[in-house]
């Protein structure tokens, strides 16, 4: 029997999702695509009578963003929102601000599904001769983390995002659901596959083929003991979101007039 039931999202839309860019831990706001994917999202959530108690979300403005349009379309602006860099992005490293759709045309679409989708697989990571190196590694919000900045990753496989999000979700989010609190994560792409792959036990093979639209909601029923009762749930039209999945699916292929 369900005792916890989580929604989880990813972010709406940013002007890199747009352009098929790698856009990573570089801050950016919602494009107007997303405005719209995120008030739509709060507004199913209404229709279905969710409300919730407190939010999570990363340090990246896209996150935040989808939170505060979800919450004000839900009349529900009050809840507090807590934001932490372990619920970041997964750091692509020197992958950052290149088109994917580019990189299969130039390194082959079965190597960009991996570093976009594996495991264990590692980007190189960005140093200091990368062009947004100084616009991440500079920026204040990282001089506010629980560890020193120089800690921080330069690069990140999706092992490693699970390894640096889960004594954040041990820690901080699970105590609030054992007391009770109804919790929306608001994060990105790869953090969220990363706690249902700690969630539901999705295999390291299994989790490649995990995609998540942009703006649409997931929601997790767990038991007393924080186990699925049943496989995760995509909130919406399910013939638009197959849509979506495939869109995201297909941004790591070789467009058809590169060939």
């Amino acid at each position: 029997m369900s005792k916890y039931k989580l929604v989880m999202l990813r972010h709406g839309e940013g002007a890199w999702n747009t352009e098929n860019r790698f856009c990573s831990w570089v801050d950016q706001k919602l494009s107007a695509d997303g405005l719209k994917e995120a008030e739509s999202c709060g507004k199913h959530l209404k229709a279905l009578g969710f409300e919730f108690d407190l939010v999570f979300t990363s340090i990246l403005s896209r996150s935040i963003q989808t939170a505060w349009l979800v919450l004000q379309e839900l009349g529900q602006e009050w809840v507090p929102i807590q934001s932490s860099w372990r619920l970041n992005e997964r750091h692509y490293g020197a992958l950052i601000g290149l088109n994917r759709a580019e990189l299969a045309l130039n390194h082959g679409e079965e190597q960009v599904k991996l570093w976009r989708r594996s495991y264990d697989v590692c980007p190189p990571p960005i140093d200091q001769t990368h062009p947004y190196y100084q616009v991440i590694h500079t920026d204040r919000r990282y001089t506010c983390c629980d560890i020193h900045k120089d800690k921080l990753p330069k690069s990140e496989s999706l092992k490693q995002v699970i390894e640096r999000l889960l004594p954040y979700w041990n820690e901080v989010i699970v105590p609030e659901m054992k007391r009770g609190k109804r919790i929306l994560i608001s994060a990105h792409g790869n953090s969220t596959r990363a706690l249902l792959k700690h969630l539901e036990g999705i295999s390291d093979t299994d989790i490649v083929n995990i995609s998540l639209p942009t703006g649409v909601p997931v929601l997790l029923e767990l038991d007393e003991n924080l186990k699925p009762v049943k496989p995760h749930e995509f909130l919406g039209d399910q013939e638009v979101i197959r849509a979506a999945i495939k869109k995201v699916e297909d941004q790591g292929k070789v467009k058809p007039n590169d060939k």
